[in-house]
Formats: structure tokens, C-alpha cells, sequence
């Protein structure tokens, strides 16, 4: 007997020093790398990382889900971040600020009441958010891809099968270290959070750019990496219309949400901006935030009382051009690209005449219609070539998923 029990002290010494002698996978300060169950080695190549486990687990991975698990197999964790993009910042968004700045005024005043509403379950679910990011030296900024993901609901589904706050499929949930079967950590505000903390984490380890990481969140490494190598730039605005219409929007409505709960969130809900607001800079002293909110307030009591609408922002047309442009009608998103081309209209004339396209595109826009701006000249000629028009640009929307 007493033999026996040396051998299975032993054998339990020898298992525990195997265990220990194991390499630290991680490589961020007080990070870990948990690996999905039955993936054997970060440093193996996927294809002999095989998951294994019961019926559910041998469920395909989705081709997203394998990038996923292919980025925590060989990503790195970044160590240093750069400061998240706002809106109004010159020297990050350069020749697009103006155009930035314009757009985030338009999201702002087409979604204030849903904002309205997000800024109340903030008061909730930020000071969590906030702390999570803090402990994995995450910037709390990218707590706003949880507000357009969810719009904070931690019991979301979406039509594919993302779940929770942070809109994790199954495959992915599992390779960032939280269990999608039973309970469902997928709705557990502490454990996604902190999954979402090391998948930010990673994707960032690899771009190296908040624009492109809040990308890759919606459509997945692949795509990015794609676009990236056909532009030869990891410049967002160069590769946008490489990228999935959907991720192209997904990353402008966090531009938006993120400057407007940073910098605009005391004037949500009044429903408008001060005239006289700066991007990127403080207003002033309370005093004047308050005179400036009273002001707006007052124009717009006394406009309701009058019924009429409160003024909006009026895009600044010469004369010539309203002259010369005319306004057609579209329900199918059409690329700007394919419409220049096939009408020989300068395509700066056209971003600047629909410089609110964007908002449509992404299905963030008022009516389920867009007006779109072109030259007079051109009307017979879209007429026409309409239906190729819109062909050739769902497509071009088509093949950019692939």
C-alpha cells in the first residue's frame, strides 16, 4: 500500500511540473491567453488546432468564426494603444474632417431620440463597461461598439445569431473564452465585456488603427486584410469602398456615436445643435453650455407653438448649382463610383451635392427613399440606364462581402 501511494505522489508531481513548465502565452501585462477547448497550441498551424468536444461544439465554424479563432491562434495582444478618432480631430481625419463633422451633425439630429434613450441605460451599464476597459488598458471610447451593436441590450439576437451586448456568434464566443451553451455568458454583461475587451485586443495587435478595428468587429479580419492589400494602404477612407457596405456604415455610426456622447451629450435630447458648436473643443464655461441650451431650447419651443419645424442645416448650394441640379428619387443604395462613371459626372460634384448619402446607405436615414443631387443635363441619361445602375451596384455591394 504504501508503495502504491509513492507512485501516485509521484505521478502527480510530475504532472503538476509539466503543467508549470508550460510558456506563459501571454504577452500583454496581466493578460492571459485562453485558447478555445480543444485547441492545443497558440503556435500550431489552425488547421491541427481542430475543436473537439460533443455534438454542439463539432458544429462547422462559420468561415468568420475560423478567422476569429485563427486571429486568437496566431494575433498578438497590443500593448499600446493610440487615442480613439472624434470627429473635429484635423490631424487624424485630415481632407474628410469637414466631412465628418457635417455627418456626425446629421446622425445627431436624425437619431436624437434614440440617443435620447441610450443615454439613459448608459447611467446603467457605462460605469461596468468603463471599469473592464480600464483593467485590459482598452480606451473607454470603444465602449460605443456596444451601443451600436446592442443599443445596450444585453438579451439582443440578431437575424444571424450574434447574441448580447457585445453581438458574439457561438464560435466566436467560445474562442474568446466564454461559454454560448446553457446560461449563455453571451448576456452576461461582465464576462462579454471582458471577451469583447480581449477580441478589441487582438484585432488591434493587428491593425494597429481604431477605425479599422471597429471594422474588422463587424465584418472580421479577412475582409479588412483584403482591402488592405488591394489598396496598399491601411488608411480607412482608402479602403472603405472595399469593404462591406454594412462595415462601411458600421464604422461612420461609431465615428458619430462615440464623438456625440464624448463631446455633444449635454445637447441630446434637445433635438439640435448650437450654430455656433466647435468639434474638438470645449464650448466654454457651464454658464455659456447653459445660455447655449436655453437658446436652443427657446427657438424651439417658440417654433412648435408657431407650427413649424425647427430650421435644420442647410447644405450651402450656389446659385448656379441649384440652377443646374436636379433631384431624382431611389430606394436601392447605388455606388457613387458606378453612377460617375456610367453619367461622366465629377464625382467630387456628387459627394459634396449628397453629402448625407452615407446616412442612407446605412439605413440611418429619415424617409426609406433618398433624393439624389445630380446635374440637369444627366436626368434623361439616369432615366435610362437605372436599372443598370442598380445592377451594377448591388454587385459591386455583393461581391465586396465576399
Amino acid at each position: 500500500m504504501q508503495y502504491k501511494v509513492i507512485l501516485i505522489a509521484s505521478a502527480l508531481l510530475l504532472s503538476f511540473g509539466a503543467i508549470q513548465a508550460q510558456p506563459d502565452p501571454g504577452n500583454i501585462e496581466d493578460s492571459v491567453t485562453t485558447l478555445p477547448k480543444g485547441v492545443r497550441s497558440i503556435s500550431a498551424p489552425l488547421a491541427s488546432n481542430t475543436l473537439t468536444g460533443n455534438k454542439e461544439e463539432l458544429t462547422a465554424l462559420s468561415e468568420r468564426e475560423m478567422e476569429d479563432q485563427d486571429l486568437l491562434v496566431h494575433g498578438t495582444f497590443a500593448k499600446k494603444y493610440k487615442p480613439v478618432p472624434l470627429a473635429g480631430q484635423k490631424a487624424y481625419f485630415g481632407d474628410m474632417n469637414d466631412y465628418m463633422m457635417d455627418f456626425v451633425r446629421k446622425y445627431f439630429e436624425a437619431h436624437n431620440q434614440s440617443l435620447s434613450i441610450m443615454q439613459a441605460r448608459a447611467i446603467v451599464q457605462f460605469p461596468l463597461i468603463d471599469n473592464i476597459l480600464k483593467k485590459n488598458h482598452i480606451p473607454k471610447e470603444l465602449k460605443y461598439l456596444a451601443v451600436i451593436e446592442s443599443a445596450l441590450n444585453n438579451n439582443a439576437v440578431s437575424p444571424v445569431g450574434a447574441v448580447g451586448p457585445w453581438q458574439f456568434m457561438r464560435g466566436t464566443a467560445r474562442n474568446m473564452g466564454i461559454n454560448p451553451s446553457g446560461r449563455d455568458d453571451r448576456r452576461d454583461w461582465y464576462k462579454s465585456t471582458t471577451a469583447a475587451a480581449k477580441y478589441i485586443s487582438l484585432l488591434y495587435g493587428k491593425f494597429n488603427d481604431w477605425l479599422l478595428v471597429v471594422a474588422a468587429y463587424n465584418c472580421g479580419p479577412v475582409p479588412v486584410q483584403r482591402a488592405i492589400e488591394r489598396t496598399g494602404s491601411n488608411n480607412f477612407w482608402a479602403i472603405k469602398s472595399h469593404l462591406p457596405l454594412e462595415t462601411q456604415g458600421h464604422v461612420l455610426k461609431f465615428i458619430a456615436t462615440a464623438t456625440i456622447f464624448e463631446q455633444l451629450d449635454r445637447f441630446i435630447g434637445l433635438g439640435t445643435l448650437p450654430s455656433d458648436f466647435k468639434f474638438g473643443e470645449d464650448t466654454g464655461p457651464a454658464a455659456q453650455i447653459a445660455a447655449a441650451k436655453a437658446k436652443t431650447a427657446a427657438a424651439n419651443k417658440k417654433a412648435a407653438l408657431a407650427g413649424v419645424a425647427p430650421i435644420k442645416n442647410v447644405p450651402n448650394y450656389t446659385h448656379d448649382e441649384l440652377m443646374n441640379m436636379t433631384i431624382v428619387r431611389i430606394t436601392d443604395p447605388l455606388s457613387m463610383d458606378i453612377v460617375a462613371q456610367e453619367l461622366s459626372i465629377d464625382k467630387s460634384l456628387l459627394a459634396r451635392w449628397n453629402s448625407d448619402y452615407d446616412l442612407f446607405l446605412m439605413k440611418a436615414y429619415p424617409t426609406e427613399y433618398y433624393k439624389l443631387r445630380i446635374p440637369k443635363d444627366k436626368l434623361d441619361q439616369f432615366v435610362e440606364k437605372k436599372e443598370r445602375l442598380t445592377k451594377r451596384s448591388a454587385q459591386m455591394f455583393s461581391d465586396l462581402i465576399m
